[in-house]
Order: structure tokens, then C-alpha cells, then sequence
């Protein structure tokens, strides 16, 4: 039975299937790597702007989860700002972010790692979609990583044609030419919930960015059917869990699964664990995680 202080362990889906269960972290992880498998812990997290977590919050959490890598989406940070948050976690050396300049303090995405990358790269390479700090991709010796905040839909939709028939197809393409060269994983907030069991009320969202039957579909088409695989749900086929929640929702469990690893076929064998750490509450989205082996 779930508790008041683990709300996220109740199911809670307006359109329950038979052997659908609430993911449970304490009971559904396995057990950690040893210390002779070499191996890569990467978190993800959407901080609905930067200033919301304190350094203080950011510490604890890397002496809790003891990550190498920290990608972070919706910073919301001007390129003048970054300097005050270089060193924003004692040992993490290496900090690379992306600022929006078409609209400032909007969007934002910054990786800290205390592994140094080989290369970095900023956007996806076109100058219509580079604007609004959306991709940073770092190489590492065995795969890229490559930390990502596409954008939504917005109000009323007025972005789906832009979504659909534009960002996806392209920062799909820049993925998949990544892959003719090392594996990927990317990772992020990738603004789609793609299964209906990711959506706590499907019916009362198929008109809400994120939720509609066309991006589902770009998803499908873009990232599964070109052999991107979902960490989370390859490991936890029956496991409802989300990532982010509404106003007040959190302690119903009444939320949605936006934020994602995804991992190429060549590269999700490594996968050791992928994870959402519902019990972090500091942004309106939890935090996910991924263990690889490399």
C-alpha cells in the first residue's frame, strides 16, 4: 500500500491494464555494479530553472546518487550567468552549457561531469532550430551522450507543425549520423508522453502538447522506428512511472513520463539500470537515471 510520503508507489491511471504495477525504485532497481565492472552513472534532470535548486540541494544529490554525469534541461539561464555556475558542485570539473538568444532566460541546457568528454557541440547544427539552447552532445570514449530539451508543442498547439515536421525529423537526423560513428544515449526531456501508461488521464490530454496522437506518432517514427530504444520502459515493461507532475499532483501520483533515455541498439545491452527518482521534489519534474556499462 502506498504511504503518504511514497505517493508514486499507489497506481494511479484512469485506464488501468491487467499486470500494470506502480514503479517502486526502493524494490524495482538492481543491484549496483561492483567495483570491477566499469561502468558510467548519468542523471537527468529537468530543473524548471536553475535557481530553483540550490548548490546545497545539487550536492546532496551528488553524494546521494554519486553520478559522473549531470544533464540539465530548462535552466533558464542568460549566456552572462553561466560564470556563477561553473563550480556549482564540488569535484564535477567540467561544465558546459547552452543559453537561449532568442529569447533570453527561456529553454537552456548545461551538462556538469567530473569525467572530461572528448568533444563537446552545441545544437544540432542548423541555425533554425541552434537559438534557444536546446542540445549539448558530449563524446566519451566508448558513446555519445547527447543531453536534450525539445521544444513543446506550446498553447494551443500553435507549435505542432513546428514540432512534428521540423525538430524531429532533423534532431533525429543529427542523432542517427552520431550513431554511424559511436552508440548514443541521449537524454532529457524529450516533451512526449509516448504510451498511453505514461499519461495518468489519456482522454483528458489528447489535446495537450506533449500528449496528441501527432507527436506520439513523430516520436514512433523518429527515435523507435530507427532503432532508439527506451531505457526505462525496455527494463520495466509493466511499470507505471512518471516523471513529471501538474500543480499539487505529485502526492496523488497523477502525473506523466516526459523525460527519457534513449539508447541505440548497439549500445542497450550496456544498459545496467534506468531509474526515476520520484522522492526529488526540488522542480515540477523528478530526476531520471541511467547505469552503463562501459
Amino acid at each position: 500500500m502506498a504511504s503518504r510520503q511514497e505517493p508514486w508507489t499507489k497506481l494511479a491511471h484512469s485506464k488501468k491494464s491487467p499486470g500494470w504495477v506502480a514503479y517502486n525504485p526502493k524494490t524495482m532497481r538492481p543491484k549496483p555494479l561492483g567495483d570491477g565492472t566499469a561502468h558510467m552513472k548519468i542523471l537527468s534532470y529537468n530543473v524548471n530553472g536553475l535557481t530553483n535548486v540550490s548548490s546545497g540541494q545539487f550536492s546532496a544529490l551528488a553524494q546521494r546518487e554519486n553520478f559522473d554525469v549531470l544533464c540539465l534541461q530548462e535552466t533558464h539561464l542568460k549566456e552572462g550567468d553561466v560564470k556563477d555556475f561553473k563550480e556549482l558542485i564540488a569535484g564535477y570539473d567540467h561544465s558546459y552549457w547552452s543559453c537561449s538568444v532568442a529569447r533570453l532566460e527561456y529553454s537552456g541546457t548545461g551538462v556538469i561531469s567530473r569525467v572530461k568528454p572528448i568533444s563537446v557541440q552545441y545544437g544540432i547544427g542548423t541555425a533554425e532550430h541552434d537559438q534557444e539552447g536546446r542540445v549539448i552532445t558530449l563524446e566519451f570514449d566508448n558513446f555519445y551522450l547527447v543531453n536534450a530539451y525539445v521544444p513543446n508543442s506550446g498553447r494551443g498547439l500553435k507549435r505542432l507543425v513546428y514540432r512534428v515536421d521540423d525538430w524531429d525529423p532533423c534532431f533525429s537526423d543529427f542523432v542517427e549520423k552520431l550513431e554511424s560513428f559511436k552508440p548514443v544515449i541521449v537524454a532529457g526531456d524529450l516533451n512526449c508522453a509516448c504510451q498511453e501508461m505514461d499519461i495518468h488521464n489519456p482522454a483528458a490530454k489528447a489535446d495537450d502538447a506533449g500528449f496528441t496522437v501527432e507527436e506520439r506518432e513523430s516520436f514512433e517514427i523518429n527515435f523507435t522506428m530507427r532503432g532508439f530504444v527506451d531505457t526505462f520502459r525496455k527494463q520495466h515493461p509493466k511499470a507505471v512511472g512518471y516523471t513529471f507532475w501538474g500543480e499539487n499532483q505529485r502526492r496523488n501520483n497523477k502525473g506523466w513520463r516526459l523525460d527519457y533515455f534513449l539508447a541505440s541498439g548497439s549500445i542497450i545491452d550496456r544498459v545496467h539500470d534506468s531509474y526515476i527518482l520520484p522522492d526529488v521534489t526540488h522542480s515540477d519534474h523528478s530526476p531520471i537515471g541511467l547505469v552503463l556499462k562501459i
